[in-house]
């Protein structure tokens, strides 16, 4: 059995709309190259609701909360959030427990990390449901 490509862990699907933000010179073309072979990849500026969110994302970049929210408003309901973040020892390392404080104050919690590219690493943000 041949190894899983880190990009369908991502989990996206034919006709989907995924939305990009945090773009910049730093990013893993091979992902996003993978992600186009799947869904239609568009940038932070389109302007209707996305099945699927990536956000690339640095520590010198603007607030992750303000960024999630951002996110968020333009997202379908269900759809998925991934966070993709410098590994560690990287340029613009982002420690996790900064990711778990951001997500939490925008109501969404970590569910899934793992290493996406040579130098990215990936996590799931998703609702945090309700509390019985």
């Amino acid at each position: 059995m041949g190894a899983v490509s880190p990009v369908s862990r991502l989990e996206f699907a034919p006709g989907q709309v995924v939305q990009e933000f945090g773009w910049d010179d730093d990013v893993d073309d091979s992902i996003r190259m993978g992600i186009e072979g799947v869904a239609e990849l568009v940038d932070e500026d389109y302007d209707d609701v996305s099945d699927a969110v990536i956000i690339w994302y640095r520590a010198d970049d603007d607030d992750l909360g303000d960024t999630l929210v951002d996110s968020m408003n333009m997202l379908e309901d269900g759809g998925a959030i991934w966070l993709f973040t410098p590994k560690p020892g990287r340029a613009g390392y982002v420690d996790h427990a900064e990711i778990a404080e951001a997500a939490n104050l925008t109501g969404l919690h970590a569910t899934n990390t793992f290493d996406l590219a040579k130098d990215w690493t990936a996590t799931a943000l998703a609702n945090r449901g309700r509390r019985r």
